[in-house]
């Protein structure tokens, strides 16, 4: 029996999740039986690190191991990449070509993204799975390989098979035996690991100084779902390293990077980690500036009704008392836009219509570094920001010579 523990230093494979450690036991129950594996799991999960590991724990460790990616060769050159061509087969072929069966011969073939393969090449597969026999491309003549083959999707073959894109007997023969790679949000605890060896491998290579993750930094990128999954993270903590160099890897650091690389708007993005341990004035300012917002956009829409005569008597809409008219001519109800802290209004009436999202976000920080007697680390975090954006916003409103610290 191979043991478990070396098998995952020298495999590489990171992790001490239940999935991982099935994925271990599997690797050490197929590896040195000489069978065709089928490997599953989302893109970026590592199915090639594990096809790796098959090879080097089996019998044919000491041959080579050829890695095919099915998805990235056009349809029309599949089959002379796979099997090779006689000279002069087809446009371009100056000469007799190996293709990679013959190369991987006495070793394995990783067939990287199999469920892409046309249906034509599949039936050739499926011959050379079963006695070892093809024949290269323009040529007549029968040849033997002998192979192991360890194939791989993201795809759900069950599927393609029944809308008549994957042929059955391919996938039965396939699917002997199957090892799954789970997503890496469904293991997450392994997320820590490999942050440092990642981080440790990227900072080595490239002469960087590197300081480590701060333990919440590391509980936040816990929060995120990573779609891109294993692949997704290593880019993740190449390019934060790149961006704070030499620095230590704070929470938010990683919240501020991880809302700089996220295609969609960050609101109705499912993936992306929120912090539920908000501090009261912090969810205080949050309802404040999100009440403010909503607000402005209702008056608008009301003035634009107005105007256009879509309401012909706001008394009748409006339950509270007209007062005074405004340069518009449209009446204001009584209490309409009175925001008080303090005393002193938040917005004021007749700034409705002229007032903006930047105005609004000057004030709040303006008066939150008055709250905050001009410490930007506790203000960054209760507005929801990074230290390195409250920065680049104190420069941009001009808050510098504004703000001093109370003596």
């Amino acid at each position: 029996m191979i043991d478990m523990d070396r098998l995952q230093k020298q495999s590489g494979i990171i992790g001490t999740s239940d999935g991982i450690r099935q994925v271990l036991e599997m690797i050490a129950q197929v590896a040195p039986v000489d069978i065709s594996v089928l490997i599953t799991g989302e893109s970026g999960v590592g199915k090639e690190v594990v096809a790796k590991a098959i090879h080097k724990s089996s019998k044919r460790n000491n041959e080579p191991i050829i890695i095919v990616n099915c998805g990235a060769i056009p349809e029309g050159i599949i089959e002379s990449e796979l099997f090779g061509h006689k000279k002069g087969s087809f446009t371009g072929a100056g000469e007799d070509r190996k293709g990679y069966f013959e190369e991987a011969h006495k070793g394995t073939i990783f067939l990287d993204e199999i469920g892409e393969t046309p249906l034509e090449t599949q039936v050739k597969l499926l011959r050379v799975l079963d006695t070892g026999e093809f024949m290269r491309v323009g040529e007549a003549k029968t040849r033997y390989t002998d192979v192991r083959v360890i194939a791989a999707t993201n795809k759900n073959l069950a599927e393609l098979v029944k809308k008549g894109d994957f042929r059955q007997d391919l996938y039965y023969r396939l699917k002997t035996v199957t090892v799954d790679v789970p997503a890496l949000r469904n293991r997450v605890e392994d997320i820590g690991p490999l942050v440092e060896r990642f981080a440790l491998e990227f900072t080595r290579s490239n002469d960087i100084l590197y300081r480590g993750f701060m333990p919440e930094g590391i509980r936040v990128l816990k929060q995120y779902e990573w779609p891109g999954n294993v692949r997704e993270l290593k880019h993740f903590v190449e390019r934060i390293l790149v961006l704070k160099r030499g620095e230590r890897i704070t929470s938010e650091m990683v919240q501020d990077e991880l809302m700089d690389v996220l295609p969609m708007d960050p609101v109705h993005n499912l993936a992306l980690p929120v912090l539920v341990n908000q501090s009261t004035d912090k969810a205080e300012i949050d309802l404040i500036l999100r009440q403010l917002f909503m607000l402005k956009q209702d008056t608008e829409m009301i003035q634009k009704m107005m105007i256009s005569g879509q309401v012909s008597s706001p008394e009748l809409n409006n339950p509270f008392p007209v007062v005074e008219q405004n340069e518009h001519g449209i009446p204001l109800p009584e209490k309409s836009m009175e925001i008080t802290e303090d005393g002193q209004r938040m917005i004021r009436d007749d700034a409705i219509g002229d007032i903006s999202i930047k105005n609004l976000e000057e004030e709040a920080i303006t008066r939150s570094l008055r709250y905050f007697n001009n410490n930007r680390r506790k203000t960054a975090k209760s507005l929801g920001m990074s230290e390195r954006t409250l920065y680049r916003k104190i420069e941009e409103f001009g808050l510098e010579p504004k703000i001093k610290r109370k003596k």
